[in-house]
């Protein structure tokens, strides 16, 4: 195929990269129905959706698993709801989790490929991915090369992400945008293009790092998306708001965008995440009624 593959490829989507017609569209869904998904019920879903994350420079093996024996603990002292989805860590921690993760219905996810910036060789990159998959991530959380992304070298960014992929083996490969960096609805579809066709099982909205987190508009953008690719392909992506995410409100808010856009198959924690640290206490206080500071 030409390399000129991956400009049609954006070209033939005819998700709108009108910024004001996504506000409008977006302010119209929670209009509409962000008042009846506010809920315990909705809450419960969403607590069942998180990737519970520790990413901080002061990590080490003891304190992750301490991280992960709460996850063990809330198994047990709370057996009448569903645990959170994945613990997610960075990748020297994958066997950490594992050794100590009793929880089988939880899942360990890593980032990996040089986060938050991917800035490095893209052997660095794939080395890393492997040995996080080694040693026990069932999922990988990778950050789309920015820089050749706006530099218009599509070809680079896709072939970056199908090598990761590979290196990822049986893992679930999630590839982060950045949307806070990317700004705009025409680039969000397009990032949101690529990163599917390059074979990601997943599409994220952000690190949570050096950009602003999550916005509605950008889940909007990126569901409408997958919607799209479904149609053509079959296949099934799934979608992931992650920085900034704290009050069960604004979870919410992303339950409707994707309830409404790409409807009830999509609403499972297999197609459905939300990357949070802080959300997950505040969901489990407003379905308990009382002030909660589990994790």
């Amino acid at each position: 195929m030409a390399e000129d593959k991956y400009h049609q490829a954006i070209e033939e989507s005819k998700v709108t990269t009108d910024d004001s017609a996504v506000k409008a569209a977006v302010e119209k869904i929670l209009a509409d129905h962000l008042h009846e998904n506010m809920n315990a019920d909705v809450y419960k879903f969403l607590f069942n959706c998180i990737d519970l994350t520790t990413l901080k420079s002061t990590d080490s093996p003891q304190s992750v698993a301490d991280f992960t024996e709460k996850v063990n603990q809330f198994e047990t002292e709370h057996p009448e709801m569903k645990n959170v989805a994945a613990i997610c860590v960075y990748p020297n921690f994958s066997q950490v989790v594992r050794s100590v993760l009793e929880v089988s219905e939880v899942d360990i996810a890593c980032v990996s490929g040089c986060f938050p910036s991917s800035q490095s060789f893209i052997e660095v990159k794939v080395a890393e991915t492997a040995l996080a998959v080694e040693g026990g991530a069932d999922e990988i959380d990778i950050v789309l090369n920015l820089g050749n992304f706006l530099d218009g070298d599509y070809e680079e960014v896709c072939d970056e992400i199908s090598e990761l992929k590979h290196s990822c083996r049986n893992a679930r490969l999630k590839v982060i945008l950045e949307t806070g960096a990317l700004k705009t609805a025409a680039n969000i579809k397009a990032a949101s293009v690529l990163a599917m066709y390059s074979g990601a099982d997943f599409i994220k909205t952000s690190t949570g790092k050096e950009y602003p987190g999550a916005s509605l508009e950008a889940a909007y953008v990126m569901c409408q998306c997958i919607k799209e690719y479904h149609e053509k392909t079959g296949n099934m992506v799934g979608f992931k708001p992650a920085g900034g995410v704290r009050t069960p409100e604004e979870a919410a808010g992303y339950y409707c965008i994707v309830k409404e856009v790409l409807g009830e198959k999509w609403l499972t924690n297999e197609y459905f995440r939300i990357g949070a640290s802080g959300l997950a206490n505040n969901l489990l206080t407003a379905i308990f009624g009382t002030e909660t500071r589990f994790f």
